[in-house]
């Protein structure tokens, strides 16, 4: 299948989620994704369970989602040997995506600044909690981190969850997964950049940059009113949320006092168009506990689908608060083809859709060393018998069938 990045090898040093976001991406796009994993251990992912069992062979769903289309080298980096192959390898790679302990691979002479001595194409992403690249270094960037850290000190979580409840977090992974979503958006930038000088670069992605980022709306409210955006009701829109109906929650949101008078009149309450209480945002914030019953007592006799069927008709946007078993069920997802269907199981498929490319390849994720025996052989050259005696060392692992 000819897909807008057909052709392109990409290097996978990735572990956990945040790195393997970024590749399936690219592997979605049509890239040749080569993963690289311990010999015996592989992805620490692989042992995180939900486990799905089949052909007698137990698999972890968070690595059968995140690493479809990509093939498994298992190789041990830190033997002389490995070193070799890595290098050979990415001499031939277009990108690199690291995601490993950070300065992991600077200190053994494997990372960007050397390897991109070999190739001087190689566009290396290097991903991290707080950022890696040269002269842009803070106090932070040597820490490990994980997602719920980069919400907490980007400011995500600040402003999730009840005023009078502890600050929250969103959903579990979403700094990594968005993360992911930059990195590979960078790479892109890097290859189209790559296409006018011929030269790699170095993409920069922190967690907590990328957190910081999605808190530009607080920081503006900070920057110019000296307001801190906090957790609970905005001071300056409502309503705003999740609503109960008779069978569960519709959200809905009012930016401004247009959508207000639409959603007044839906309910039954032109009255409250004008009503000092509630004519404007400010005051609907402020009087929300007086507004909040009637809109549910509205909602009160209606299911979530009639809720939100009488209020889009209405021209207030709504939606349903889905669960899981909503969205396998949920019509337009079948329709958009948002489930795709890989090895016998549903995942979520990756976004966006291209018209010259609607359907994504489906190839299951690897076992580990899968393909260990055909990248050295047919790609970097090496003969069956030096294969075998490389395993033999442990230097790689290989499968054979």
């Amino acid at each position: 299948m000819n897909r807008p990045l057909t052709g392109i090898r990409v290097t996978g040093l990735e572990q956990y989620m945040a790195g393997p976001y970024c590749t399936l991406l690219l592997a979605d796009a049509g890239a040749e994704v080569i993963k690289i994993e311990r010999p015996g251990k592989g992805d620490p992912r692989r042992s995180i369970p939900p486990f799905v069992e089949k052909g007698g062979v137990k698999q972890a769903a968070g690595f059968m989602g995140y690493n479809r289309n990509k093939k498994s080298l298992a190789l041990d980096i830190a033997a002389p040997k490995g070193q070799e192959i890595y290098k050979k390898l990415v001499a031939t790679s277009d990108v690199v995506v690291e995601n490993l302990r950070p300065g992991s691979m600077d200190r053994q002479g494997l990372g960007f600044e050397d390897m991109r001595k070999l190739n001087p194409r190689l566009i290396w992403a290097v991903i991290s909690g707080f950022g890696r690249m040269p002269g842009f270094k803070g106090p932070y960037s040597d820490r490990p981190a994980f997602d719920i850290v980069a919400e907490a000190m980007g400011g995500i979580m600040h402003q999730v969850g009840f005023a009078d409840k502890p600050p929250s977090w969103t959903i579990y992974g979403m700094a990594d997964i968005y993360t992911g979503m930059v990195t590979a958006y960078g790479v892109m930038q890097a290859l189209f950049a790559r296409e006018r000088t011929g030269q790699g670069q170095l993409v920069d992605s922190s967690m907590f940059d990328n957190m910081l980022a999605l808190s530009e709306q607080a920081l503006a409210v900070y920057s110019v009113s000296g307001q801190v955006t906090s957790r609970g009701r905005l001071r300056n829109v409502w309503p705003r949320g999740a609503f109960q109906t008779k069978d569960g929650y519709i959200a809905l949101n009012v930016p401004d006092n247009t959508i207000w008078s639409r959603l007044a009149e839906a309910v039954g309450r032109p009255d409250l168009i004008e009503d000092e209480r509630s004519k404007t945002a400010p005051a609907r914030s402020e009087n929300a506990e007086f507004l909040r019953p009637i809109i549910e007592g509205w909602l009160a006799g209606k299911t979530r689908a009639e809720a939100v069927d009488s209020l889009n008709g209405a021209g207030v946007p709504t939606g349903p608060v889905y669960t899981a078993e909503d969205i396998f069920t949920d019509p337009h997802v079948e329709a958009r083809g948002m489930l795709m269907e890989v090895d016998g199981i549903k995942f979520a498929r990756t976004v966006p859709h291209l018209s010259a490319n609607p359907t994504l390849p489906a190839e299951p994720a690897p076992k580990l060393g899968q393909h260990t025996r055909p990248i050295l052989q047919d790609l970097l050259g090496y003969s069956a018998a030096e294969v075998d005696a490389l395993a033999a060392e442990n230097v790689v692992q290989v499968v054979d069938a």
